[in-house]
């Protein structure tokens, strides 16, 4: 496979210039390296192709939103899906309660329904104007926000929340928001509609439920639902993705990327280029086609001792880099 010509020595050895800022883009016109003149701000934007990354990626480390822009600048990524764990502590949303794993007790389980409750008051209620000067903040670093994911688009979330999501990704300057792929159609349904009057996007992502046609009936509710295809997953759940890209590139509004092994090799999350998820020659079909969706890394290798989230996205970055030839 192509991608296997990106080796494991290939991407560590990428990590060591994205890490320092540096790549080896350079242009003629001004005769001078391009990390020269953009040390100030990220640009992940490689021959016509937007990569970025989701901030779960980051999960393992601090995901308050001055430490999460930090993260972008240090791994050159330039624009992102947004979790919101990190948009509404940002906007003043109540914090919930810290319980340990396991099961909850009759009064913690209490205190949680409570908090979901001054919640949802939260998000019916806020101003938009948080997310917008959260917006500001990462535009001005050079990062851009093109979808956003908060825990709100579920079957027990209100209308109310459900448009709050929608309101706030519009604030951020998204085009989208991401969920789970709903079991029930009703649920597509409702969110479509909600979308609609918003005209924001919702575009659901899934895991190894994946199909070819996994998104065709909410896709045929609204032409506010729209697909965030995992590729990764995809490849897992037993499914070739190029077929797919090329079918409903119009459909997609994000990919999250990531390499796994296929199904018949046990559907392990690996180092970019040791799987079975054909990135190279996916990048590379989105940049010959001039696709316009995102494609949002997802880090979910185990990090290497030694290691942390933020120098491990900037080895996807510098991989995606390569592969695309910039």
């Amino acid at each position: 496979m192509k991608d296997q010509e990106f080796s494991r020595r290939k991407f560590l050895g990428n990590a060591a210039l994205a890490l320092g800022g540096v790549t080896l883009l350079h242009d003629k016109g001004f005769g001078m390296p391009a990390y020269i003149r953009n040390l100030d701000k990220p640009n992940s934007k490689f021959n016509g192709v937007q990569v970025g990354a989701i901030t779960y990626s980051w999960r393992s480390m601090p995901s308050d939103a001055e430490s999460i822009l930090q993260y972008c600048k240090d791994c050159n990524i330039s624009a992102i899906e947004l979790m919101g764990s990190t948009g509404e502590p940002f906007a003043g949303a109540p914090e919930g309660p810290s319980f340990q794993r396991g099961g909850l007790t009759a009064d913690q389980k209490r205190e949680q329904e409570e908090y979901y409750g001054k919640l949802a008051a939260w998000r019916a209620s806020v101003s938009m104007k948080k997310f917008e000067q959260l917006r500001k903040m990462y535009n001005q670093a050079g990062v851009s926000i093109y979808a956003y994911k908060p825990n709100a688009l579920g079957p027990n979330n209100t209308d109310a929340e459900v448009d709050y999501a929608l309101r706030a990704a519009k604030a951020l300057g998204a085009t989208h928001v991401t969920v789970e792929l709903p079991r029930d159609a009703a649920q597509s349904k409702r969110l479509g509609d909600i979308a609609a009057k918003n005209k924001v996007y919702v575009a659901y992502h899934g895991h190894l439920q994946q199909t070819p046609t996994a998104w065709d009936e909410a896709m045929a509710q609204s032409k506010y639902n729209a697909m965030n295809l995992d590729m990764g997953h995809y490849v897992a759940a037993g499914y070739d993705p190029l077929p797919l890209i090329k079918e409903k590139h119009q459909q997609i509004l994000s990919m999250h990327t990531k390499d796994r092994k296929s199904k018949e090799n046990g559907q392990a999350n690996v180092f970019w280029g040791e799987g079975d998820t054909p990135i190279v020659a996916a990048l590379q079909l989105i940049r010959d086609n001039k696709y316009k969706f995102p494609v949002t890394i997802e880090l979910e290798y185990p990090i290497p001792e030694g290691s942390d989230a933020v120098k491990e996205t900037a080895k996807c970055v510098e991989y995606a880099r390569k592969a695309l030839m910039a």
